[in-house]
């Protein structure tokens, strides 16, 4: 094993197991598949009713499948589970070697244990010239001489269907009830005879069934024998989770035990899922493959949900914190330099024709903008809401030989609002806020405009985020310099550019592409 956290540990792997793994594992989820190398059917030489698979022997199958998943990534252990835990993060899985694994969710496909009648002899047949279904193994007993042995109440019924492969069925009761009189008359309009004795043992002639030996010592004649036995969830690892194992009912008879589930697979206890014959005692390799992958998609489907929510909850705790002075004053810290050190595009772009004047620098941050402009001349009142920015800031105009010309500012403008009709000047580059703290904010800074000042607001456009730049994913803080238009007053403001400007760019990949800054210039009327 190369970890010991998975998104999904399957237990057992058989056909159920394998196909959930490989649903989970195409899904691109972490998956461990335990399995104790006891398949069900590892008696049988052949399998059947398996698309493509027809007549192959089991450990073909299951090794065909192994490989197949294992090319998606999902691993295998050969080990016996001894008990699962389920903790804060999901489900602590101890295997007999003493290892332990954890899952977010399990799987489990552990199958069923058949428990045949006491007869001397019949469990060395089992798989061979002893069979269950039909429908698993009877074409190849077409024809033969078969023994059905009442072992339930559905032996009757079964009888009817291993008559329909041959003509040489015969029922034996091996001490128990007759068939009713209606059922009695079925069998002998079908030709097929009722044997009452007791049976004492299954004859066997080198390596080949030859009959029972009945308790009197007569012997019947057979080819093969059919037996319906008592189907036993293999639960153990499913009952230490508090899962408890419950009649099997068919046709109103008791088949044996299994875990109770919900169509998909869904388990009492939440995370524990199951798929196969722990479950539904009655299904076949492609049943149980076909279940199974249908409970790996609600397994996907389930961490999907997960995820999400966990996903919103960290987006919410992101916006409530992002903005405030904690968080910038950690993300400067964080980098010797957080920003280029070079003017922003759109403020060179329209500032440059400018007459300089006073200028409030929103967002100043480490003063790239705040030291442009006062070399042009401007009188600069930088503010930010970080300390360590502003220091910096301090820093680059001192060193530009500009300190002189820009104030610097610690001041959150959600809050303070600048004075009002004070600037020439007002630049916001790239302050991303929730909507109404936007609004609000944006509305402190169109009224500390002077008349016959300039607005500028400029972000990044919403298209960006359909690009492979690679912009943070805040859709409701993003906007056009449409959208802020439309808050401004037209009786007070003339808007000179309400726009989408494309620049080039180079993504984290080394592409170069083309992004939009969203840009607002708006001039106060006189």
């Amino acid at each position: 094993m190369q970890q010991d956290a998975y998104d999904v540990v399957v237990i057992g792997g058989g056909a159920a197991g394998l196909s959930g793994a490989m649903v989970l594992a195409r899904s691109r989820r972490s998956v461990l598949v335990v399995d104790s190398g006891e398949p069900r059917n590892a008696p049988a030489a052949h399998m059947h009713n398996v698309l493509g698979f027809d007549g192959k022997a089991p450990a073909e199958f299951l090794a065909a499948g192994r490989a197949e998943i294992s090319g998606y990534g999902a691993e295998f252990v050969t080990a016996t589970v001894i008990s699962a835990l389920r903790g804060e993060n999901g489900f602590t899985v101890t295997l007999d070697d003493g290892r332990q694994v954890t899952g977010r969710r399990l799987l489990v496909t552990t199958g069923l244990v058949d428990e045949l009648p006491d007869i001397p002899g019949l469990a060395d047949r089992w798989g061979r010239d002893v069979a269950h279904c039909p429908y698993c193994h009877g074409y190849e007993l077409r024809d033969q001489r078969i023994g059905v042995i009442v072992s339930g109440p559905l032996a009757f019924h079964a009888a009817q269907m291993w008559r329909q492969l041959s003509p040489h069925v015969l029922l034996l009761l091996n001490g128990g009830a007759a068939p009713a009189s209606e059922q009695a008359e079925e069998f002998a309009a079908r030709g097929m005879p009722v044997v009452a004795e007791t049976i004492a043992a299954v004859q066997v002639t080198g390596d080949r069934l030859t009959g029972v030996r009945l308790a009197s010592g007569a012997v019947i004649a057979l080819d093969a024998i059919a037996v319906g036995p008592r189907f036993v969830a293999r639960s153990a690892v499913l009952e230490s989770l508090g899962l408890k194992a419950a009649e099997f009912e068919m046709n109103g008879a008791v088949l044996g035990s299994h875990i109770p589930a919900d169509p998909n697979g869904a388990t009492a206890v939440p995370g524990v899922w199951v798929a196969g014959n722990v479950t539904n005692l009655g299904a076949t390799v492609a049943v149980a493959a076909a279940a199974a992958q249908t409970t790996g998609a609600m397994i996907n489907l389930d961490l999907i949900a997960e995820e999400t929510r966990e996903a919103v909850g960290a987006y919410r705790h992101r916006i409530a914190t992002m903005f405030e002075e904690d968080a910038w004053e950690e993300r400067y810290r964080g980098k010797d330099a957080v920003w280029s050190g070079r003017p922003n595009p759109q403020l060179v772009a329209e500032a440059t024709e400018l007459s300089a004047g006073r200028a409030l620098d929103v967002g100043s941050g480490e003063g790239a903008d705040a030291v442009w402009l006062a070399q042009r001349g401007w009188q600069v009142t930088a503010t930010d809401i970080s300390t360590v920015a502003l220091s910096r800031a301090a820093g680059h105009a001192e060193s530009a030989g500009v300190a002189d010309r820009i104030t610097f500012t610690h001041a959150d403008l959600r809050q303070d609002a600048p004075a009002a009709a004070a600037y020439d000047l007002v630049s916001a580059q790239f302050m991303h806020l929730p909507p109404q703290a936007r609004q609000e904010l944006y509305a402190h800074l169109a009224g500390a405009v002077a008349p016959g000042g300039t607005l500028l607001i400029v972000g990044h456009h919403p298209s960006d985020l359909a690009t492979t730049v690679g912009r943070m994913h805040f859709p409701d803080m993003l906007f056009t310099g449409e959208e802020i238009a439309a808050t401004l007053d037209p009786s007070l403001w003339e808007i000179v550019a309400a726009e989408a400007r494309p620049r080039p760019h180079t993504d984290p990949e080394g592409r170069e592409i083309t992004i939009h800054d969203a840009v607002l210039v708006a001039r106060r009327r006189n």
